[in-house]
């Protein structure tokens, strides 16, 4: 055991299984380890660096608002965030944003503009309806949203109704909006933790049909979707349908803290002073670095040559699959995300996990036996190649 095994040990909670290595350092897609080892980050943080690390124009949004200020209170007027929330608008759905310091307390935001949308309208819709194996955080009121074995704990929950229905089920979801008559559909629309299983586009417009006929509201968990990853700046605007809020995070702020809801025009102005909030959000060094991401996706070409560098790797990785067929099960995801279901145990996956890690190329494990891709949209061909052949191999040797 390393020395920062053992201090990690001694000094911080065990909420998370750890991956040996300790990180050093960071450029491009690259991570290096205290032993001057470097890997190819297939992680990005769990979908939050999609531009790579310290890419030269988050680097400069940095150094810039770092110069300036870091903080400064919500009762002052933040020109960062004026800038990123019109953006976000702008290329999403008309509305107004609130920001957030992460993913879960943005869906805590949703959570309390869905009540009081409830509230105001008293005709008896209460709750959500969410999809298995969904994940939606893990603060006490997503927690109760997000629907797996191994997070969904025995803690006090807030009242409101949550009914779990299969994804991909049409006929299950007409079947529980005409009985329990919820206020809200909440769904991711690729399953993430929950094994990278993408909403088909039939049953999302279903879930807006629904919604609009039953005069319910929909919401989409874009927290791990979002900010280009799937091609377009939010999953959902692949299947042409309007949401009525937008949960997001995690890439948004180019590395550092930054969540929030956009609520569409029926939902925008319902907080009032004193309704919600939070000290630090939004950090104006967050939005500032959230602009750069976001001019480099929209402005600069980066969300284009993010595609056709997702295009290369999913060809070169149903080249593979084609060589271990009964392996390889199936290939799931859209974009940058992208779950390889294998029909290996969950010892056998741990192995393979950790056989890419010696060979210098880091992956996540979901679901015990899919292996989670989230790579950067800056992800060179070339890299692609080292990673397929260093799988192959290590696929070879725990087949052998």
């Amino acid at each position: 055991m390393t020395q920062w095994q053992t201090l990690d040990r001694q000094y911080l909670m065990n909420t998370y299984l750890r991956l040996p290595i300790a990180i050093a350092e960071a450029r491009g897609n690259t991570l290096i380890d205290t032993e001057g080892k470097e890997y190819l980050d297939l992680f990005t943080g769990l979908a939050v660096n999609v531009l790579g690390h310290s890419h030269p124009a988050v680097m400069e949004a940095l150094h810039r608002q770092g110069e300036q200020f870091l903080h400064i209170s919500n009762k002052f007027l933040n020109i960062p965030a004026i800038r990123l929330a019109e953006r976000l608008v702008k290329h999403s759905i008309s509305g107004k944003v609130f920001f957030s310091n992460s993913g879960a307390e943005a869906t805590e935001a949703a959570v309390k503009l869905v009540h009081k949308w409830t509230k105001e309208r008293e005709d008896g819709k209460r709750g959500f309806v969410v999809m298995k194996k969904s994940f939606h955080g893990r603060t006490l009121g997503a927690v109760r949203l997000t629907r797996q074995p191994g997070v969904y704990q025995d803690f006090p929950m807030p009242e409101f109704p949550v009914i779990e229905v299969e994804p991909n089920d049409p006929d299950a979801l007409e079947r529980v909006c005409e009985e329990e008559n919820p206020a809200a559909i909440l769904a991711e629309p690729i399953l993430g933790s929950g094994g990278v299983e993408p909403l088909v586009s039939s049953y999302l417009r279903e879930m807006e049909r629904l919604c609009r006929e039953r005069s319910m509201l929909l919401l989409m968990d874009e927290i791990q979707t979002g900010m280009g990853r799937t091609g377009t700046l939010f999953a959902y605007q692949h299947d042409g349908i309007e949401p009525d809020l937008i949960l997001f995070a995690k890439g948004v702020g180019g590395g550092l803290p930054l969540g929030g809801i956009i609520a569409g025009d029926e939902l925008a102005d319902l907080f009032r002073p004193g309704d919600h909030g939070t000290t630090f959000a939004p950090s104006p060094l967050s939005a500032a670095l959230g602009n750069a991401v976001l001019e480099e996706l929209l402005e600069r070409g980066q969300l284009e040559e993010g595609r056709r560098n997702a295009e290369y790797l999913w060809e070169k990785l149903r080249q593979l699959q084609k060589r271990f067929p009964s392996v390889l099960r199936e290939i799931r995801g859209r974009g940058m995300m992208i779950g390889v279901h294998t029909s290996l145990t969950p010892e056998q996956a741990n192995r393979l996990q950790l056989d890419l890690l010696d060979d210098g190329v880091l992956v996540d494990l979901t679901q015990q036996t899919v292996v989670r891709l989230l790579p950067p949209l800056t992800l060179k061909h070339a890299e692609t190649d080292r990673f397929i052949g260093c799988l192959e191999h290590c696929l070879s040797r725990i087949l052998s």
